[in-house]
């Protein structure tokens, strides 16, 4: 067996450097970029970058462009050149809003129209997977495998980071064990982990339900705020206890406790969509305002749980169709959408006025 990394294996140790502040190569033919993540670059890295031949470009997603009021002329993405004068500071507020109000005119920006933006928006689609922020400053560099290996940076071709975030990368139990829980003392908790290092992912079994039955099944995306802290500005919290408590009063079912904080976005991010939210922005909008798109999550990986464990039919606790058209898409037959009702208070009343409103939830 060869000791090299695959593709996956090299696409996540990319991720691990952008998040540390490294730079990576991505690659196409004989040409190809060097990538520095916005959030986190120094001065002094970014200063090594700018110093290599040709312009600095600052990729950010056509969302946060819209709110710089930068013209996007690829569409779901923006080529800025930075300017001559500009430092780690103005990089830095180009891609975080918290300042967006207090210094709203950040331009006016050169935004690139002609060449390929293919490997800029690949940059940027790497970025969201390490749960950065979607912005990234990028040199083109010419015989980029070379490059890579004079600076000792990790190097991936288009094709290989294209294919692997295309990919859903099935997920394996690791471990599992009986757990009693408040709701129901024929509790087990399993536990799966993606087959490329990725973060894991859980299941609780309530009781032993029958395989050859639709399950009451939640796919429940973890809140740290709501379901630990008891956060008022989310129904989260209350979701979960409520799914947990009718599966224990049924005697069977399984809740998927999904590692997708915050939409997708992260923990760190949903701090600063929330950050947003107190200066009068909504859910959706200051999602937009970070540059990402409403709800980044990936449902597959529900399914695919679900699908291991011996569940082809469920009966789904939700008030969100599109993850009944997911599990549908993915082979899992959905018997039913069972409502999941909870209180409002006065703190996440316009939060779920929200998701009815922009994200069809059915409340």
């Amino acid at each position: 067996m060869s000791l090299l990394p695959t593709p996956a294996e090299l696409t996540a140790r990319a991720r691990s450097d952008l998040r540390v502040g490294l730079p990576i190569v991505i690659g196409q033919g004989e040409t190809g970029v060097i990538v520095l993540a916005a959030e986190t670059a120094t001065p002094a890295r970014l200063d090594a970058l700018r110093a290599l031949p040709g312009d600095t470009v600052i990729a950010i997603t056509g969302w946060r462009a819209e709110t710089l009021k930068a013209r996007a002329y690829d569409g779901d993405i923006a080529r800025i050149v930075m300017p001559r004068d500009a430092d780690c500071a103005w990089l830095n507020a180009l891609a975080d809003p918290a300042d967006d109000l207090r210094t709203p005119m950040k331009g006016p920006f050169q935004t690139l129209r002609d060449g390929a933006a293919s490997l800029p928006r690949l940059a940027l689609m790497l970025a969201k997977s390490a749960q950065l922020l979607p912005a990234a400053a990028i040199v083109n560099v010419d015989d980029p495998a070379e490059f890579a290996a004079q600076h000792s940076l990790t190097c991936l071709t288009a094709d290989m980071v294209a294919a692997d975030l295309a990919h859903h990368h099935a997920l394996h139990p690791v471990a599992a064990a009986r757990l009693p829980i408040e709701a129901a003392e024929a509790g087990r908790l399993h536990i799966f982990r993606p087959d490329n290092g990725g973060i894991e992912h859980y299941a609780i079994e309530i009781g032993r339900p029958d395989r050859a039955l639709p399950v009451l099944a939640r796919l429940h995306s973890a809140c740290f705020t709501g379901d630990v802290l008891g956060s008022l500005k989310c129904d989260c919290g209350p979701q979960l206890r409520t799914a947990l408590a009718e599966m224990g009063s049924l005697g069977a079912g399984v809740l998927l406790y999904l590692n997708q904080e915050g939409r997708g976005i992260g923990l760190a991010n949903k701090m600063r969509a929330y950050s947003l939210q107190d200066q009068g922005f909504d859910t959706v909008e200051a999602n937009h305002r970070l540059g990402f798109e409403d709800d980044e999550r990936d449902f597959r990986i529900g399914a695919d749980i679900l699908t291991r464990m011996g569940f082809d039919t469920v009966r789904l606790l939700t008030n969100n169709p599109r993850k009944v058209a997911m599990m549908e898409a993915e082979g899992v037959t959905v018997a039913e959408r069972v409502p999941l009702l909870t209180g409002t208070n006065r703190h996440n009343a316009h939060y779920l006025a929200t998701k009815a409103a922009k994200s069809g939830h059915l409340l």
